[in-house]
């Protein structure tokens, strides 16, 4: 009988430490890393040769909506996450999650994605949310936060208005209990209704809650544009009210206006961390374009009657003229914004609203309100609006992490997701190390596996190359790995990606999907 599952041999092992690479096999029994060394002539099922690539734990996304976009149920491989070397997923990102759900209700702040209508939902507890997902095979390892959204639609009758009391403390309970069920702590969505109701006290309750339980509040900031330091600021007050972790999902300066206070945002959160000790952490993914709502660009008060409410607004009539007027003094780049997903009409993804106002002969602004109401509201866009210093500057900070802010998603789809799905991993790898030498490979795949396994609370389990860790392994040509996904094909799979193992089975081989779904429901206690 063979001591070992799989030795990957002769290999460059970058163990996640940050500690300097080194020479060594790494040997596999069953779903555990069983010896990390020198194998010798140790006998295996089958030896991986490993000679001139590195071998690093697989890569943990800490913000991810394979959940919210509903694929862990309609492509529960995830293919295209395990491609670029990510085994782990943490979903219920950006205030929005499965669970729980006391009353159907709480469901429907996903139809912004994708269309909910007729999704069988037999759970109501996180609990009962892990155990179905648990009776499925999944390519990769899944938990989950809890969203305040899905929390809210429980509980208030009104999503437009602000929080009564009583609903809060049901709220409380609620987050309570899921934290109890293995949530990995509490997600906001400050940009999106109805978390943008939230007040910072309703907040700071809430993540007292999380911090006793010892686990994260991450948080989609308030406003990534004009307001940013003021909601860089709004994250430091409740880090520093509540005594929670507190993590912001996707940090990024949107807009030329925004671009100059983001050095200013990164001292005030350097200062919090060095002079009060303030446990805050970031991520980011690596592209300049943002994959986010349509309906983002609306000003806030033609969404404050939530999406029925500014439907009916942009619908109607005798409000028109208002709402153009209104549109037009925001100076949108028309023809920078390109149409990703959109729920009803096909025939405009992968056009600028500048090329489809063309073909309509309707005006700009009118051409942006018809897409949306055409829609219901549901159509994600591209937008060019970050800048690449950025990106450089936020890796260099030593409490970033990697995330893809991607979805587990087919190929052959209509839509265009955005190509961080198939690509981030390896294009943070690729830009930031490789070429540019921002950071060191030691440094780097550290920010994508120990760091983000000791921020979630799972460490020692996964995120690192040691005896007794589970066998999540990626295996890597550092001079050939790149992404090959962009804006307009974005369904291609990375290239340097050679060998990835979910729980001691091969996923991928030489670059191709195995089949394999050795995934696992994961939960903190």
């Amino acid at each position: 009988m063979a001591a070992y599952s799989y030795i990957i041999k002769g290999g460059t092992i970058v163990d996640g430490s940050g500690s300097p690479m080194y020479k060594g096999d790494v040997g596999i029994y069953g779903e555990i890393i069983k010896e990390v060394g020198s194998m010798g002539r140790g006998r295996a099922t089958r030896v991986i040769d490993a000679t001139g690539k590195y071998i690093t734990p697989g890569f943990i996304d800490v913000t991810n909506h394979s959940d919210t976009h509903w694929t862990l149920f309609t492509y529960q491989a995830q293919e295209n996450l395990l491609a670029q070397g990510i085994t782990t997923i943490i979903g219920g990102a950006c205030g929005s999650s499965l669970a729980p759900i006391v009353d159907q209700r709480a469901i429907s702040h996903i139809q912004k994605w994708t269309d909910a209508s007729n999704f069988n939902i037999n759970w109501r507890s996180m609990e009962e949310f892990y155990n179905e997902l648990g009776k499925r095979s999944i390519g990769v390892n899944v938990g989950s936060m809890v969203g305040y959204s899905t929390l809210r639609n429980n509980v208030a009758t009104d999503n437009v208005k602000e929080l009564a009391r009583q609903d809060l403390e049901s709220m409380k309970l609620l987050l309570k209990r899921s934290l109890d069920e293995g949530a990995f702590g509490l997600s906001i969505g400050l940009s999106y209704l109805p978390n943008t109701l939230a007040t910072q006290e309703e907040v700071i309750e809430l993540a007292r809650i999380v911090a006793e339980a010892g686990k994260v509040v991450s948080i989609h900031m308030r406003n990534e544009g004009r307001r940013l330091l003021a909601s860089v600021a709004e994250v430091i007050n409740i880090a520093r009210s509540s005594g929670a972790q507190v993590h912001i999902a996707h940090l990024k300066a949107i807009g030329r206006k925004a671009w100059q206070d983001f050095p200013k945002a990164l001292t005030i959160i350097r200062k919090a961390r060095k002079y009060e000790n303030l446990p805050i952490s970031v991520d980011f993914f690596p592209y300049l374009r943002t994959g986010s709502l349509l309906s983002n660009l609306l000003p806030e008060w033609i969404m404050e009657g939530g999406q029925p409410g500014a439907i009916a607004m942009l619908s109607d009539k005798s409000k028109r003229e208002s709402v153009l007027e209104t549109i037009k003094s925001l100076t949108l780049h028309y023809d920078k914004i390109v149409i990703a997903e959109a729920q009803k009409d096909k025939k405009i993804i992968g056009k600028t609203i500048a090329d489809i106002s063309a073909q309509s002969g309707l005006s700009l602004e009118e051409t942006f309100i018809q897409i949306l109401v055409v829609n219901g509201l549901s159509v994600t866009i591209f937008s060019k609006t970050l800048k690449s210093k950025h990106l450089v500057t936020i890796a260099k900070e030593p409490y970033s992490m990697f995330a893809s802010d991607g979805v587990g998603d087919p190929k052959g789809r209509k839509d265009l997701t955005h190509p961080r799905s198939y690509g981030a991993a390896p294009r943070y790898l690729d830009r930031l190390v490789r070429k540019s030498k921002v950071l060191s490979w030691e440094e780097a795949v550290k920010r994508m596996t120990a760091v983000p396994a000791a921020h979630l609370g799972i460490a020692g389990e996964r995120g690192s190359i040691k005896k007794g860790a589970f066998a999540d392994i990626v295996v890597i040509d550092p001079d050939g790995i790149r992404d090959t996904a962009t804006y307009n094909d974005p369904y291609q799979y990375p290239k340097g990606i050679e060998y990835v193992f979910t729980n001691g089975r091969l996923a991928i081989e030489k670059g191709a999907p195995t089949g394999a779904l050795a995934g696992k429901i994961l939960r903190r206690g």
